[in-house]
Protein backbone atom coordinates (compact mmCIF):
# COMPACT_ATOMS: atom_id res chain seq x y z
CA UNK A 1 0.00 0.00 0.00
CA UNK A 2 1.22 3.47 -0.86
CA UNK A 3 -0.62 6.68 0.15
CA UNK A 4 -1.22 9.34 -2.49
CA UNK A 5 -3.06 11.94 -0.39
CA UNK A 6 -5.45 12.29 2.51
CA UNK A 7 -8.82 14.02 2.69
CA UNK A 8 -8.05 16.47 5.51
CA UNK A 9 -6.88 19.97 4.55
CA UNK A 10 -4.54 21.89 6.83
CA UNK A 11 -5.42 25.36 8.10
CA UNK A 12 -1.84 26.63 8.42
CA UNK A 13 1.21 26.22 6.18
CA UNK A 14 3.21 23.16 7.36
CA UNK A 15 6.37 25.20 7.84
CA UNK A 16 8.23 22.71 10.03
CA UNK A 17 7.18 19.74 7.93
CA UNK A 18 8.65 21.42 4.86
CA UNK A 19 11.80 22.33 6.79
CA UNK A 20 12.30 18.70 7.86
CA UNK A 21 11.82 17.46 4.30
CA UNK A 22 14.26 20.10 3.02
CA UNK A 23 16.84 19.19 5.68
CA UNK A 24 16.59 15.48 4.84
CA UNK A 25 16.95 16.23 1.12
CA UNK A 26 19.98 18.47 1.71
CA UNK A 27 21.60 15.84 3.93
CA UNK A 28 21.02 13.16 1.31
CA UNK A 29 22.62 15.33 -1.37
CA UNK A 30 25.61 15.73 0.95
CA UNK A 31 25.79 11.94 1.28
CA UNK A 32 25.95 11.65 -2.51
CA UNK A 33 29.09 13.79 -2.54
CA UNK A 34 30.94 11.39 -0.23
CA UNK A 35 31.22 8.60 -2.79
CA UNK A 36 33.31 5.66 -1.47
CA UNK A 37 33.70 7.40 1.90
CA UNK A 38 29.96 7.19 2.64
CA UNK A 39 30.11 3.87 4.49
CA UNK A 40 32.95 5.12 6.68
CA UNK A 41 31.00 8.31 7.41
CA UNK A 42 27.89 6.37 8.43
CA UNK A 43 29.84 4.02 10.70
CA UNK A 44 31.57 6.97 12.32
CA UNK A 45 28.63 9.30 12.85
CA UNK A 46 25.29 7.44 12.53
CA UNK A 47 23.56 5.89 15.54
CA UNK A 48 24.96 2.44 16.40
CA UNK A 49 23.20 0.44 19.16
CA UNK A 50 26.29 -1.33 20.52
CA UNK A 51 28.12 1.99 20.75
CA UNK A 52 25.16 3.47 22.64
CA UNK A 53 25.08 0.70 25.26
CA UNK A 54 28.86 0.34 25.54
CA UNK A 55 30.20 3.89 25.09
CA UNK A 56 33.40 3.27 27.06
CA UNK A 57 34.47 0.53 24.66
CA UNK A 58 34.24 2.98 21.78
CA UNK A 59 35.57 5.98 23.73
CA UNK A 60 32.44 8.06 23.17
CA UNK A 61 30.18 9.91 25.57
CA UNK A 62 26.52 10.72 26.01
CA UNK A 63 26.81 13.86 23.89
CA UNK A 64 28.21 11.92 20.93
CA UNK A 65 25.46 9.29 21.11
CA UNK A 66 22.79 12.00 21.33
CA UNK A 67 24.33 13.76 18.33
CA UNK A 68 24.49 10.56 16.30
CA UNK A 69 20.88 9.74 17.16
CA UNK A 70 19.79 13.18 15.92
CA UNK A 71 21.89 13.02 12.74
CA UNK A 72 20.62 9.56 11.90
CA UNK A 73 17.06 10.92 11.57
CA UNK A 74 18.19 12.92 8.53
CA UNK A 75 20.38 10.31 6.82
CA UNK A 76 19.04 7.90 4.18
CA UNK A 77 20.34 4.87 2.36
CA UNK A 78 19.15 5.53 -1.18
CA UNK A 79 16.69 7.27 -3.47
CA UNK A 80 13.77 4.94 -2.72
CA UNK A 81 14.45 5.24 1.00
CA UNK A 82 14.32 9.02 1.11
CA UNK A 83 11.52 9.47 -1.46
CA UNK A 84 9.25 6.99 0.35
CA UNK A 85 9.92 8.53 3.76
CA UNK A 86 9.47 12.10 2.62
CA UNK A 87 6.25 11.30 0.78
CA UNK A 88 4.69 9.69 3.87
CA UNK A 89 5.75 12.74 5.89
CA UNK A 90 4.26 15.09 3.29
CA UNK A 91 0.92 13.26 3.24
CA UNK A 92 0.43 12.88 7.00
CA UNK A 93 2.61 15.48 8.70
CA UNK A 94 0.83 18.72 7.83
CA UNK A 95 -2.32 17.98 9.84
CA UNK A 96 -0.38 16.82 12.89
CA UNK A 97 1.69 20.02 12.76
CA UNK A 98 -1.57 21.97 12.46
CA UNK A 99 -2.76 20.57 15.79
CA UNK A 100 0.52 20.75 17.70
CA UNK A 101 1.80 24.06 16.34
CA UNK A 102 5.17 24.52 14.69
CA UNK A 103 7.47 24.42 17.72
CA UNK A 104 5.76 21.54 19.48
CA UNK A 105 5.58 19.57 16.24
CA UNK A 106 9.36 19.78 15.86
CA UNK A 107 9.86 18.61 19.45
CA UNK A 108 7.30 15.85 18.90
CA UNK A 109 9.06 14.70 15.73
CA UNK A 110 12.46 14.54 17.43
CA UNK A 111 10.96 12.78 20.46
CA UNK A 112 9.42 10.09 18.26
CA UNK A 113 12.68 9.70 16.36
CA UNK A 114 14.52 9.20 19.64
CA UNK A 115 11.94 6.69 20.88
CA UNK A 116 12.24 4.84 17.57
CA UNK A 117 16.03 4.58 17.78
CA UNK A 118 15.85 3.37 21.38
CA UNK A 119 13.14 0.86 20.45
CA UNK A 120 15.38 -0.75 17.83
CA UNK A 121 18.45 -0.53 20.05
CA UNK A 122 16.74 -2.30 22.97
CA UNK A 123 15.74 -5.16 20.67
CA UNK A 124 19.28 -5.47 19.24
CA UNK A 125 21.63 -3.91 21.81
CA UNK A 126 24.76 -5.57 20.40
CA UNK A 127 24.12 -4.59 16.80
CA UNK A 128 27.11 -2.85 15.12
CA UNK A 129 24.92 -1.81 12.16
CA UNK A 130 24.41 1.97 11.80
CA UNK A 131 20.75 3.00 11.98
CA UNK A 132 19.72 5.69 9.51
CA UNK A 133 16.48 7.13 8.22
CA UNK A 134 13.56 9.33 9.22
CA UNK A 135 11.08 6.46 9.19
CA UNK A 136 11.03 6.03 12.98
CA UNK A 137 10.14 9.68 13.55
CA UNK A 138 7.64 9.53 10.67
CA UNK A 139 6.09 6.45 12.27
CA UNK A 140 5.37 8.69 15.26
CA UNK A 141 3.60 11.12 12.95
CA UNK A 142 1.54 8.23 11.58
CA UNK A 143 0.61 7.15 15.10
CA UNK A 144 -0.50 10.67 15.98
CA UNK A 145 -2.51 10.93 12.76
CA UNK A 146 -4.29 7.67 13.58
CA UNK A 147 -5.43 8.99 16.96
CA UNK A 148 -6.29 12.50 15.79
CA UNK A 149 -7.88 11.81 12.40
CA UNK A 150 -9.27 8.26 12.29
CA UNK A 151 -12.20 9.46 10.14
CA UNK A 152 -9.89 10.74 7.37
CA UNK A 153 -9.69 8.96 4.02
CA UNK A 154 -6.43 8.02 2.34
CA UNK A 155 -6.30 7.63 -1.42
CA UNK A 156 -4.10 4.57 -1.71
CA UNK A 157 -2.27 2.63 -4.40
CA UNK A 158 -2.70 -1.09 -3.67
CA UNK A 159 -0.31 -3.56 -5.23
CA UNK A 160 -1.74 -7.04 -5.85
CA UNK A 161 1.03 -8.97 -7.52
CA UNK A 162 1.33 -7.56 -11.04
CA UNK A 163 -1.93 -5.64 -10.68
CA UNK A 164 -2.23 -2.14 -9.24
CA UNK A 165 -5.50 -0.64 -8.10
CA UNK A 166 -6.54 2.50 -6.23
CA UNK A 167 -8.93 2.83 -3.31
CA UNK A 168 -10.05 5.37 -0.72
CA UNK A 169 -9.25 3.69 2.59
CA UNK A 170 -10.18 4.92 6.06
CA UNK A 171 -7.04 6.30 7.69
CA UNK A 172 -7.68 4.01 10.65
CA UNK A 173 -7.56 0.94 8.40
CA UNK A 174 -4.52 2.10 6.42
CA UNK A 175 -2.46 2.96 9.50
CA UNK A 176 -3.43 -0.07 11.58
CA UNK A 177 -2.50 -2.34 8.67
CA UNK A 178 0.78 -0.47 8.30
CA UNK A 179 1.56 -0.97 12.00
CA UNK A 180 0.62 -4.66 11.93
CA UNK A 181 2.96 -5.20 8.98
CA UNK A 182 5.82 -3.48 10.83
CA UNK A 183 5.20 -5.46 14.00
CA UNK A 184 5.11 -8.87 12.36
CA UNK A 185 8.02 -8.02 10.07
CA UNK A 186 9.99 -7.01 13.15
CA UNK A 187 9.09 -10.28 14.86
CA UNK A 188 10.25 -12.25 11.83
CA UNK A 189 13.50 -10.29 11.69
CA UNK A 190 14.20 -11.23 15.30
CA UNK A 191 13.61 -14.89 14.57
CA UNK A 192 15.82 -14.76 11.48
CA UNK A 193 18.84 -12.85 12.70
CA UNK A 194 18.36 -11.81 16.30
CA UNK A 195 17.73 -8.25 15.20
CA UNK A 196 21.42 -7.53 14.65
CA UNK A 197 21.60 -7.80 10.87
CA UNK A 198 21.18 -5.00 8.38
CA UNK A 199 17.97 -4.20 6.56
CA UNK A 200 14.82 -2.41 7.68
CA UNK A 201 14.69 -1.38 11.35
CA UNK A 202 11.12 -2.53 11.91
CA UNK A 203 11.28 -2.11 15.68
CA UNK A 204 12.21 1.53 15.20
CA UNK A 205 8.94 1.89 13.28
CA UNK A 206 7.06 0.18 16.10
CA UNK A 207 8.73 2.31 18.78
CA UNK A 208 8.10 5.57 16.93
CA UNK A 209 4.48 4.67 16.21
CA UNK A 210 3.75 3.81 19.85
CA UNK A 211 5.38 7.07 20.98
CA UNK A 212 3.24 9.04 18.53
CA UNK A 213 0.04 7.32 19.63
CA UNK A 214 0.87 7.96 23.28
CA UNK A 215 1.45 11.70 22.84
CA UNK A 216 -1.55 12.15 20.53
CA UNK A 217 -3.86 10.38 22.98
CA UNK A 218 -3.77 13.47 25.21
CA UNK A 219 -4.47 15.84 22.30
CA UNK A 220 -7.17 13.94 20.42
CA UNK A 221 -10.06 16.11 21.68
CA UNK A 222 -8.38 19.25 20.39
CA UNK A 223 -7.99 17.66 16.95
CA UNK A 224 -11.62 16.60 16.81
CA UNK A 225 -12.87 20.05 17.80
CA UNK A 226 -10.64 21.91 15.35
CA UNK A 227 -11.41 19.65 12.40
CA UNK A 228 -15.07 18.92 13.12
CA UNK A 229 -16.30 21.09 10.19
CA UNK A 230 -14.23 19.17 7.63
CA UNK A 231 -15.07 15.61 8.68
CA UNK A 232 -17.46 15.14 5.80
CA UNK A 233 -15.13 16.43 3.05
CA UNK A 234 -15.43 14.61 -0.29
CA UNK A 235 -13.07 14.41 -3.24
CA UNK A 236 -14.21 15.39 -6.71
Amino acid sequence: MFPLRDSIPSFRPPVVNVMIITACAATFLFELTLGPQLNSFLRAYAFVPVRFFHPAAFEVGLAFNAQSMLLSMFLHGGWFHIIGNMWFLWVFGDNVEDILGHGRYLLFYLFCGTAAALGQAVVAPMSPVPMIGASGAIAGVLGAYLVMFPWSKVKTLIFLGFFITMADLPASLFLVLWFVIQFFSGTLSLAAAGGAAGGVAFWAHVGGFVAGVTVAFFLRDRARQQYQPVRAIRWE
